[in-house]
């Protein structure tokens, strides 16, 4: 999954957030709009809950994680990153990435083939 080399700044990980936390994670941001299932507050150990950067409820009911949508959902995604308030919250993580590494956290189970995915893209970028 996303970059595990260095611990610096400018690392963006990619992880579900099922995983346990590893010590080179960094900031820890969970980039769902809903809660994760089974996982309680403490266990998650988040730095920031950061729901108006993910993908609107439309865009995520249309892609559906269908793999044969997943360059258009992109598109779709960057998008409404250029949009408030993803746009805000966008720069919040930027601002993140800059003091040192990142690990974006999803409850999805292809992270691959989700948000998290462009969402790294946007910020390396």
């Amino acid at each position: 999954m996303g970059g595990r080399q260095g611990q610096g700044p400018g690392e963006v990980r990619q992880r579900r957030v099922y995983e346990e936390p590893e010590v080179g994670d960094g900031a820890r941001v969970l980039v769902d709009r809903l809660w994760p299932r089974g996982v309680s507050k403490d266990a998650a150990r988040l730095d920031e809950w950061c729901k108006d950067v993910a993908p609107s409820k439309e865009l995520r009911t249309w892609y559906g994680h269908r793999p044969e949508r997943y360059e258009e959902f992109a598109e779709r995604y960057r998008a409404e990153l250029g949009a408030s308030p993803a746009a805000e919250a966008l720069e919040g993580l930027r601002g993140r990435v800059a003091e040192g590494p990142l690990t974006l956290l999803t409850a999805t189970k292809d992270v691959e083939l989700s948000h998290v995915t462009v969402l790294a893209e946007v910020l390396g970028e």
